[in-house]
């Protein structure tokens, strides 16, 4: 008998609209046992554009992390591309925790010896640059393009962002040599089955791709190591608007 899983996806910031297309995407590719718990923080920004907004966004990645901790769910997902507070959230958490870039990238790698990777604003692309090099992924990546349209355009119903992204991808796929495109923001997740039909190579949307990898470590009985850095913060006394994040 399969047990449940819970998984809880975390936009890290605070759009109610975007949290519930991720959660939208996150729940057409689950498995039948597993249920998803889309969360966003209460406050904080709107939308993640820069180092700035990452570092007030990782503060409430974290509140969220320990809320599922608390309610007992299974793994997590960090729902934003610059996978913001990914290292600090594995020490706080018991189960599996998955960051949308982190996932894109190991997956573009299974189908393809490179991918592109299709984001927001140009500012943006030294973000996912600096993860291509944490996460050993630099000589895979052929090239990253940028729409030059903020996140929230993705939300605004024009469709504008929507077509820019297509625009980006058939672009990346003529340019660049690229087995399989990346898709840079979580707000993109919708697009990936239907421009993987249209452009006839794989596209990937971190999302899913991290829905899955977290099902799949929980189905093999694979947690966070606790032995090393990744183990539970030093259990300190945290004043103000931290001593929330304080584990019982």
């Amino acid at each position: 008998m399969s047990v449940k899983q819970i998984v809880q996806v975390i936009n890290p910031n605070t759009s109610q609209a975007m949290t519930a297309t991720i959660g939208a995407v996150a729940r057409a590719v689950a498995a039948p046992g597993t249920e998803i718990l889309a969360v966003c923080p209460s406050q904080g920004v709107p939308s993640i554009e820069g180092h700035f907004d990452e570092a007030i966004a990782a503060i409430g990645v974290l509140e969220q992390i320990k809320a599922g901790r608390e309610l007992g769910v299974s793994g997590h997902v960090i729902a934003c591309f610059g996978d913001p507070g990914l290292l600090a959230a594995r020490e706080l958490a018991q189960g599996p925790v998955i960051g949308i870039a982190e996932a894109a990238m190991h997956m573009a790698t299974m189908v393809a010896t490179r991918f592109s990777i299709v984001t927001t604003l140009p500012r943006t692309l030294i973000i996912a640059r600096h993860l291509l090099q944490q996460y050993g992924f630099e000589q895979h990546c052929a090239a990253l393009h940028a729409i030059d349209l903020p996140v929230l355009a993705l939300e605004d119903g024009t469709g504008l962002a929507q077509e820019k992204v297509r625009e980006g991808c058939i672009q990346a796929k003529k340019r660049d040599g690229s087995g399989a495109i990346v898709l840079g923001c979580g707000g993109m997740a919708t697009l990936a089955r239907e421009l993987t039909l249209e452009l006839g190579i794989p596209v990937i949307d971190g999302v899913g791709a991290a829905v899955k990898m977290v099902e799949s470590l929980v189905a093999l009985g694979l947690s966070t190591s606790k032995h090393g850095d990744l183990d539970y913060p030093v259990r300190k006394t945290l004043s103000g608007q931290f001593a929330s994040l304080k584990l019982d």
